[in-house]
């Protein structure tokens, strides 16, 4: 195959750094132990340019772990990532945040009492240009307003009105829109959302199904972790399929049905080869029917 990526995710010999076949953030053999057990068995992950790649497996098959090792929340006892090319030790989620790699949890990590203007800039605030920001520490509010209200209109988040009302005013899909926008803004690399309709109704469910295509749109990849395997298949363009602590398929989910996915998931059937596997590159290759 002629492309600067080959069907195990590696890079070919030649390929440039800024290659758009070259994954933006790539897993290789990574081991997490917990005592006696392991939570990644050489756990491996690709996520391809501007693409949104679905995480599924069973309860206890790593998904988290695999990701709070990319996000900086775990340190692996063994393997590798690189982002975008070079590999990277994060100590903390605050060194991958340097790095450019935003996480939205299941919690969403806001602070009910404080505004969405506040909530957008917690921990990054903004100070005033010249003495007053230097040495007096003076926050320039109308520089964040402003910057909140872009994010938010980037996104199609029109519903809030006043960007200084408490978050504990929003519903929950406005909340989870406030928490992407945060993300967004801040995540130059990689964006990963961590079951992010869970707690959704049908309507705000589908909204941050449409929040994760505009954020696409814009260019910053995803990793998708759901249970949600209908919502799954809706916006990815590869699903990574976990099983006992490793990858065991990656599958393209206009040529599989949900039940094959999780047939696979679950061990019911084989996993498909390797060579059958979706790599995310635009030269076809064939793909299997479960």
């Amino acid at each position: 195959m002629d492309a600067a990526f080959d069907i195990a995710g590696e890079a070919a010999p030649g390929a440039s750094p800024t290659s758009p076949f070259r994954p933006v953030v790539q897993a290789r053999g990574l081991v997490k132990r917990y005592g006696r057990v392991v939570a990644l068995d050489h756990a491996d992950l690709d996520l391809m340019p501007g693409e949104i790649l679905g995480l599924i497996g069973d309860n206890g098959a790593g998904k988290s772990v695999l990701i709070k090792s990319i996000s900086g929340a775990v340190i692996p006892d063994e393997g590798e990532i690189r982002l975008d090319g070079e590999v990277v030790k994060f100590r903390s989620p605050l060194e991958a945040r340097v790095a450019g790699i935003e996480t939205v949890y299941q919690d969403l990590a806001l602070s009910p009492s404080l505004s969405i203007v506040a909530n957008l800039f917690l921990g990054r605030e903004l100070r005033k240009a010249g003495l007053a920001g230097r040495i007096l520490r003076t926050l320039d509010r109308a520089e964040m307003r402003r910057e909140a209200r872009e994010q938010l209109s980037a996104l199609g988040l029109m519903t809030i009105q006043d960007i200084d009302q408490t978050i504990d005013t929003l519903s929950g899909g406005q909340r989870q829109g406030v928490a992407v926008a945060r993300a967004a803004a801040f995540g130059t690399k990689v964006l990963i959302m961590d079951e992010p309709t869970a707690a959704l109704g049908v309507k705000e469910g589908r909204r941050v199904l449409e929040l994760m295509l505009d954020v696409k749109r814009r260019g910053l990849p995803i990793i998708l972790i759901s249970h949600n395997i209908p919502h799954v298949f809706e916006v990815a363009d590869r699903i990574h399929i976990m099983r006992l602590g490793r990858r065991i398929a990656v599958i393209d989910p206009r040529q599989y049905a949900m039940s094959d996915a999780v047939a696979i998931m679950t061990g019911a059937v084989p996993p498909p080869p390797i060579e059958k596997w979706a790599t995310g590159l635009p030269a076809p290759h064939a793909s299997a029917h479960g």
